[in-house]
């Protein structure tokens, strides 16, 4: 009955755009939220997410093993209602959850497809998807409210205080909120045979330039290319590596040894910092912060520039950037001016 239930997916790898859906997007978001208000945040887990949604589409699917109809093999199944697997199904159950919200009163934020506000009391409730983990943040008492509402119509299990979110693991304290990813980088360390490697003080060495003309012998371009694909992942909460990890993503095509060693020079960086996280404390002023800049002609293949830049709401960092501009800049007034 297991083998059953693993196969009865949709094989969504097979459709065709235009021909088998026209638009599919799965919402999803990153958010920090400042503990400036001293709210607590709250999540909840939507069960069977995909399996209860209608489409508008005509998609049609094999037989399921151990359910063929007998004298009809060569029939196929046409779905009424989503599945996993499917490539609609995120967008089904976004649209039905968006429907119900607004019918609830919550209005959709105008340059965040996945916020919702409602005031209730003259206080605002806040909720944030990310496809079938809802957060929840209000003043306590309308935090309760808000869930039933959402149970009458979902079949919900409540998680209470957010502790672990999409790989992240978050602290809640009365004034104040930390966000780390300790235990991703323990499996990471494991994975690569870096446990207990010896730890260094700086993610990369100030030698990176030499990187692009390295003559060393090639590398296991699978094994690089899922090192630096962990590393991206763990940018979610240490801004400190993102350049770092931008320069050795350069290099996917042909790594190199060299390349290979710096990369492992992040991991000895990581095993060093595994409790570094990020700080949210309650401060009254929630003004929105932004700091960019720009080398010029940094990059000795095409002589674009790399540009950075943070944004912190009050004393929360939100977001931060670095990556290679698209155009190359004549001056570096032009390349400050880009980044702008």
């Amino acid at each position: 009955m297991t083998n059953i239930k693993q196969r009865f997916v949709a094989r969504g790898f097979s459709q065709q755009e235009s021909i088998d859906y026209e638009e599919t997007f799965a919402p999803t978001s990153l958010v920090s939220l400042a503990t400036s208000m001293g709210w607590n945040i709250h999540q909840m887990d939507v069960k069977t997410t995909f399996l209860n949604d209608t489409i508008d589409e005509e998609v049609y699917i094999e037989q399921p093993l151990g359910f063929e109809v007998h004298d009809k093999e060569s029939h196929v199944c046409r779905l009424k209602k989503t599945l996993y697997g499917l490539k609609q199904a995120p967008r089904a159950w976004y649209a039905r959850m968006d429907t119900y919200l607004q019918r609830l009163g919550f209005l959709k934020s105008s340059s965040h497809p996945n916020l919702y506000i409602k005031v209730v009391k003259e206080e605002p409730v806040i909720i944030l998807l990310y496809v079938d983990d809802p957060l929840i943040t209000c003043v306590e008492g309308l935090i309760q409210e808000c869930k039933k509402q959402l149970v009458v119509e979902f079949d919900m299990k409540d998680l209470g205080l957010m502790h672990y979110y999409l790989g992240l693991e978050v602290w809640q304290g009365p004034c104040e909120i930390y966000l780390g990813q300790g235990k991703y980088v323990i499996k990471m360390l494991q994975r690569f045979g870096m446990m207990y490697c010896k730890p260094t003080t700086t993610p990369m060495n100030t030698n990176w330039k030499r990187l692009r003309s390295s003559d060393s012998s090639p590398v296991d371009p699978t094994r690089y290319r899922q090192l630096v694909g962990s590393l991206m992942y763990h940018m979610n909460t240490r801004p400190n590596i993102f350049f770092a990890v931008n320069i050795l993503s350069r290099f996917q095509i042909e790594p190199k040894y060299d390349h290979w060693i710096a990369a492992k020079h992040i991991l000895r960086y990581l095993q060093g910092t595994i409790r570094y996280c990020l700080k949210y404390d309650r401060k009254n002023d929630v003004q929105l912060i932004g700091y960019i800049d720009s080398d010029w002609g940094g990059s000795e293949t095409n002589g674009r520039s790399t540009m950075g830049g943070c944004f912190s709401l009050g004393y929360s960092l939100i977001s931060w950037m670095s990556r290679k501009q698209e155009s190359i800049a004549l001056s570096s007034a032009k390349a400050e001016y880009i980044v702008a």
